[in-house]
């Protein structure tokens, strides 16, 4: 009767331990789909990009991201929506890209200092 019981025991380990790795197996499933949809999408982000940014535009985007990151994935994700509602006409080149970094930049204090 001692034996029947420990290998009821071992089997319903061996059945945890099956179903411990099934789910291991479906989570790295999983993230790996997710990482793959999220490495798409950044393809697909850059495309639009290259399709209406000029390269000077592009290198003054790249210079904000790597000083500012925040900074300049709000300006692309301002870019990208500006294109996919139509409103891009040609591509956005340099000064067009100051203008925008203008507009969506939060104005910093200024002091006015007058010399009596």
């Amino acid at each position: 009767m001692n034996m029947s019981s420990e290998d009821e025991l071992e089997e319903l380990r061996e059945k945890k331990m099956e179903q411990l790795k099934e789910q291991q197996q479906q989570q790295e499933v999983d993230e790996d789909a997710l990482q793959a949809q999220q490495e798409q999408a950044e393809a697909q982000k850059k495309a639009v990009l290259r399709q209406h940014l000029t390269d000077g535009a592009r290198k003054r985007l790249n210079t904000v991201k790597m000083s500012k990151p925040e900074h300049g994935d709000q300006i692309e994700r301002q870019i990208l929506s500006l294109a996919q509602s139509g409103r891009v006409q040609g591509k956005i080149d340099e000064d067009q890209m100051k203008q925008l970094l203008s507009e969506l930049t939060p104005d910093s204090q200024s002091f006015d200092i007058r010399r009596r």
